[in-house]
């Protein structure tokens, strides 16, 4: 039996079907939650990013229309909310504390492989916000070129163009760790 697609959730949704929004959240919430962090850096906002987009799609169901993939649609409304909620003022956070040391036997590895990963994560961070949507949505969320030109709002070349610049201030802020990972992580 096959599982019915993310648009035909959306038309059963239309219709106030609760089970067919539990079924697409399942299948959508994780990937838009990993979506949010990667842009906001801040899992509590992501969750509440999410969550606010998740209520959007409840909202809107009845209205939304099948112009482009509904994932597309969800992970512009994402963005959209993760810029938003980046040109608010910071709240002062708690957890600035830092992380606890890693218990696993190989630390020092792990160690410098997180410190790489935060190093890349800060570098993503401090590009301009649509060059960093960019860089999310093409090599953290595996969408093409045009998809994510979709979730932008853009085009297509503008996004290989976002791309082009972010990759180049990512070159130069990284020195000679870009040269060990092109993929923009």
């Amino acid at each position: 039996m096959d599982d019915p697609s993310d648009e035909e959730l959306m038309r059963r949704i239309a219709g106030g079907d609760e089970s067919a929004f539990r079924v697409l959240a399942r299948r959508c919430v994780p990937p838009a939650i990993g979506l949010a962090r990667r842009i906001l850096a801040n899992t509590a906002d992501a969750e509440e990013v999410v969550q606010e987009a998740m209520l959007r799609v409840w909202t809107t169901a009845p209205r939304w229309r099948p112009e482009a993939r509904f994932r597309t649609w969800l992970y512009r409304v994402v963005v959209n909310l993760c810029l938003n909620r980046r040109r608010r003022a910071p709240f002062a956070r708690l957890d600035d504390v830092g992380d606890p040391a890693d218990p696993r036997p190989d630390a020092a590895t792990q160690m410098e492989r997180d410190q790489r990963h935060r190093t890349i994560a800060d570098a993503i961070a401090r590009l301009p916000e649509r060059q960093r949507a960019a860089i999310v949505l093409t090599y953290h969320d595996g969408l093409g070129n045009a998809e994510a030109a979709a979730v932008l709002g853009t085009t297509r070349p503008a996004v290989e163009t976002l791309l082009v610049r972010a990759k180049r201030s990512l070159r130069q802020q990284l020195g000679p760790l870009a040269t060990d990972d092109e993929s923009g992580e």
